[in-house]
């Protein structure tokens, strides 16, 4: 069932409050994810966008035209879809200015746990024609897009950020202004001595794939997967600028749902337990679990979790070996023996 933002977002043309695009025009749908019915009358060409690859899977399998990153631009319409960070949400009205025609219907929508209320009054000061209207616990408001907007586009558009002065990330990518303090006691532990294959699940914008590089330079080298498609160009980019000899490759991965393609010595990982805007620390387990498969015999699989989670029991049912590598007051850090 999709959220209600989803249907916010469609409830002013299936009202009639605002005409649909339609037949021969093109629009562009930011943040867009599956289970939406076009409204009657709406018969515009949409060019879906979603970089998060479980949303990006479903999406391709209700047959919709869809890419990780926006591309293209005169589009007669936009739609925008809101999730909880507010740099990304801004960033994707950014987007919409960016790559619609002068005149072109611009339509927000979001929940108030996306912080959609505060959102549209930041975009009303721009003063451009438009409206809004609650509906499923939420908001849709709509603009016209102006003749010149390269000043609002300035404004709204995410600035990449640099993180202890040697990473690169954007805002919308987990713990995108500093280090995860999580990752950064994992990182604390790792091995000294590898040199094997290793891969790095969820590896973010690479912070993990980094300092593993740094600490084992003798590895035969790493495998990054991610699922946000954003989070992994960042990650390309970190490795390049901090471990250049690392040999290196970069997967686009929903890693609940596909498996790799190879076996590794060593897996490292931050699991997320978030996905989308619910919490669902059963997506850390998954992971454990894929991890799992993706070992060989006597691979070791090493973890970083916050301290409430209950990850010992899936990782008793699916390796040979665990044990607790150590802990603090929020975090502590597992290992496994495939």
């Amino acid at each position: 069932m999709s959220r209600d933002a989803l249907k916010t977002l469609f409830h002013p043309f299936a009202m009639g409050i605002i005409d649909p695009p339609g037949e021969g025009e093109r629009v562009l749908f930011l943040g867009a994810e599956a289970g939406y019915r076009l409204p009657e009358g709406f018969a515009a060409d949409v060019s879906a966008v979603q970089p998060l690859k479980p949303l990006y899977r479903a999406l391709t399998a209700a047959r919709a035209d869809v890419v990780p990153v926006a591309a293209g631009d005169g589009y007669d319409a936009a739609l925008v879809l809101c999730g909880r960070h507010k740099g990304e949400n801004e960033d994707r009205i950014a987007q919409a200015l960016e790559r619609t025609r002068a005149g072109a219907l611009i339509v927000v929508a979001g929940g108030k746990e996306d912080g959609i209320q505060s959102l549209r009054k930041r975009i009303d000061k721009f003063g451009w024609d438009g409206d809004s209207m609650p509906k499923y616990h939420g908001v849709a408001f709509w603009f016209t897009r102006p003749e010149d907007a390269a000043e609002a586009i300035s404004a709204l558009a995410k600035v990449p950020v640099r993180v202890h002065g040697l990473f690169v990330a954007s805002p919308g990518m987990f713990s995108h202004d500093r280090v995860d303090a999580g990752s950064e006691l994992l990182a604390s532990r790792l091995p000294r001595d590898f040199t094997g294959h290793a891969a790095d699940f969820g590896a973010g914008w690479g912070y993990l794939s980094v300092k593993l590089a740094e600490a084992s330079p003798s590895l035969k080298g790493i495998d990054l997967f991610e699922a946000d498609f954003e989070a992994l160009e960042a990650a390309r980019a970190n490795m390049a600028a901090n471990a250049p000899s690392t040999a290196a490759r970069f997967y686009w991965h929903d890693l609940t749902a596909e498996e790799t393609r190879d076996k590794y010595d060593l897996i490292v990982m931050n699991p997320p337990f978030h996905e989308g805007h619910a919490a669902e620390p059963a997506l850390g387990a998954a992971m454990i679990k894929a991890a799992a498969k993706a070992l060989k015999h006597g691979g070791r699989l090493m973890l970083v979790a916050n301290r409430g989670l209950p990850y010992e029991p899936v990782l008793t049912e699916n390796f040979k070996e665990i044990g607790e590598t150590c802990r603090n007051a929020r975090f502590k850090v597992l290992w496994a023996k495939r």
